[in-house]
């Protein structure tokens, strides 16, 4: 078996992968990389960019079926699903290529085909011309996730994964997303602008409930008014098929009927089969145990993304990557703090948050004060006739100094106000240093700068 070696040698060509290949060959290691599917991983082929360019088409949807609201007159004449996919797959294709260029530029050794772990710091890969023995001076784990299910839940036919929903070539009448997480809220919203009838099952008492229970209320608010149907606090029992529809029993003895389920329970740890446990790398949970400067219980060997227990976002194994590229390089990065990567969820309207909850910051804290802006005093928001708050949570009592450790928001294209947040909770900003700032007006970003103001006691519109 032939043998190569390499400097660094990292599992998994995803957003922590390929961030980790892109600073470790910038800091002057060789890298190799090895992908069995696409490089760009689940992020870029099946997951935050065809989902959000679906939602994109869904905000155009909208609009077009809304303009008469505002003097426009417009309508909605269908959803062509190959058109959709066309505009989502260009987006893609055009970034997939972007990547390459990008990893082919910095002479990163891409290796195409199934890699295992062997240890101590070997990789072997099965690719077209054979099987190959990577050896090196470090690894880096990084396989990613998949989509999960539940127990005796078989994916196939009318019981559908993500995967299968940005592939779609129709608009079901009815679907039922199981699952009122970040992806099932996500698509729930995206069929509801396309015209399907939606129904979310949650099993926890709340949506979002990952989040603020500020948040979860205004969505929940929001779902209503866009007649997305959700039941909370109910356990799902079952599934069957027939030719023409698919049944879901739940826990209450209620059935829904649906032309498709769409399964958004979450994403496993891609750790199994990959020689991981039989070479020694501590497993618990099917997540790969780290400490905070992400090395495993193996030496000279890491572990990035979404195998690591903590946030499933890209952007987080994209930080990780380049925090064990320096790492490796004696550079001796900060270790990141995971409440200070922010998150958004892309339904309508938007949810984006950063730091700690109201609760969590009560638990570390003890006293907390909380300040709630409404969106109904920004003009902005008026504009884009949309509603929701910003809540800002505060460490310490009224009348007492302490920096904002909290920031949650609802409304359409909140994510963009996330940038400003995550400053404000990494740097340990208090409101009066925000208040001092001056936000462009008419933004929606100005509705962030009230919000601090307000909490540094000199509210100059209204707030709740």
């Amino acid at each position: 078996m032939p043998e190569h070696n390499a400097d660094l040698v990292i599992l998994g060509g995803g957003s922590g992968g390929y961030a980790c290949a892109l600073r470790a060959a910038e800091l002057g290691m060789s890298v190799v990389l090895v992908e069995r599917d696409k490089l760009g991983g689940t992020c870029l082929h099946s997951g935050c960019i065809p989902t959000k360019a679906m939602l994109h088409a869904a905000e155009v949807a909208d609009a077009a079926r809304d303009g008469d609201k505002i003097g426009v007159k417009s309508s909605l004449a269908g959803i062509d699903m190959a058109g959709v996919n066309a505009y989502k797959d260009g987006v893609v294709s055009k970034l997939y290529k972007g990547l390459q260029g990008l990893v082919k530029s910095r002479k990163i050794e891409l290796v195409q085909g199934s890699g295992r772990f062997e240890g101590p710091t070997t990789v072997v890969v099965d690719g077209e011309d054979g099987t190959d023995r990577y050896v090196g001076g470090k690894v880096v784990l990084a396989t990613g996730s998949y989509s999960r299910t539940l127990p005796g839940l078989d994916i196939g036919g009318r019981i559908i994964t993500s995967n299968e929903a940005i592939r779609l070539d129709h608009v079901p009448d009815r679907i039922v997303v199981l699952g009122g997480g970040v992806i099932g809220v996500e698509f729930a919203s995206v069929f509801a602008s396309f015209g399907s009838q939606v129904t979310i099952v949650e099993a926890l008492p709340r949506l979002v409930p990952a989040e603020d229970e500020f948040a979860s209320k205004l969505l929940e608010r929001a779902f209503r008014r866009r007649r997305i149907a959700f039941k909370t606090g109910v356990k799902f029992t079952g599934a069957r098929q027939s030719d023409d529809a698919v049944t879901v029993s739940l826990e209450s003895g209620e059935e829904l009927e649906a032309d498709l389920l769409l399964v958004a329970v979450g994403r496993g740890p891609n750790t199994a089969g990959l020689g991981y446990e039989e070479a020694g790398v501590e497993i618990e949970r099917g997540f790969v145990r780290t400490d905070e400067r992400l090395r495993t219980n193996l030496p000279d060997v890491y572990a990035v993304g979404d195998i690591v227990p903590g946030l499933q976002l890209a952007h987080r194994g994209f930080a990780q990557g380049i925090f064990v590229a320096e790492e490796i390089a004696g550079l001796n990065p900060p270790v990141i703090d995971e409440a200070g990567i922010p998150r958004v969820t892309y339904c309508e309207p938007e949810v984006a948050s950063v730091g700690l909850t109201e609760a969590q910051a009560k638990e570390r804290y003890g006293e907390v004060q909380t300040l709630t802006y409404d969106l109904a005093g920004n003009g902005k928001s008026q504009i884009l006739q949309t509603q929701g708050a910003i809540k800002l949570v505060k460490s310490g009592a009224e009348g007492t100094p302490g920096p904002v450790v909290g920031i949650h928001m609802v409304g359409a294209r909140v994510g963009e106000l996330i940038g400003e947040a995550q400053l404000v909770y990494n740097w340990d900003a208090q409101a009066e240093d925000v208040a001092a700032l001056v936000h462009a007006h008419p933004t929606q970003n100005e509705a962030f700068g009230e919000a601090h103001l307000a909490l540094a006691g000199k509210p100059l519109h209204s707030h709740s």
